[in-house]
């Protein structure tokens, strides 16, 4: 690249609506799986996006907020674009990134938040009945931020509202980005 360019947009990015970080937001198991991490690496953050656009589409038609993706195994990867949290007895979990979900810098940030609050934190293969029987459940990305989704497939996830992990991590994930 002879002459590089660089191009910085300044602007509030809003992902979701206001009313669903306060109701929390609806997902769908797609149809539609992850690569393998084995066929494409998901730590590099590419324009290989036709399963995750095919899975939002689907998600849309349905009326859902987002779509957890599987891998290959039947394994919870992520969604089409966030990282997905469960919060079982107190505890956070999250796929392991070898299940093929991206690093993301938000869900990073949310091991740092864990740790700063006395949260524990861990990263768990999971499947839809781990976030189904889960106490909470919320999604990370840049552009979500931290958002917490309340039901899956028309079934409640705890008791169908953000939960008081989620909030905590919320506030202070909110009050990190604005210092």
């Amino acid at each position: 690249c002879p002459k590089p360019s660089m191009f910085i947009i300044v602007q509030n990015i809003a992902l979701y609506p206001a009313e669903m970080y306060e109701n929390g937001l609806s997902l769908i198991t797609s149809s539609y799986r992850r690569a393998n991490p084995d066929v494409n690496c998901q730590q590099v953050k590419s324009l290989n996006y036709l399963n995750s656009i095919s899975a939002k589409i689907e998600c849309v038609q349905q009326g859902a907020g987002e779509a957890i993706m599987l891998n290959s195994n039947g394994n919870v990867a992520e969604c089409t674009g966030d990282n997905i949290f469960i919060i079982r007895n107190g505890v956070v979990m999250t796929p392991p990134l070898t299940e093929g979900a991206l690093g993301g810098i938000t869900r990073h940030a949310v091991f740092d938040i864990c740790a700063e609050l006395g949260i524990p934190c861990v990263e768990k293969v999971m499947n839809r009945f781990d976030v189904l029987s889960a106490d909470e459940c919320f999604l990370t990305g840049t552009a979500a931020e931290v958002i917490a989704a309340t039901s899956l497939d028309g079934r409640t996830i705890g008791t169908g509202s953000a939960g008081p992990i989620t909030n905590r991590i919320l506030e202070r994930f909110r009050t990190l980005v604005r210092e």
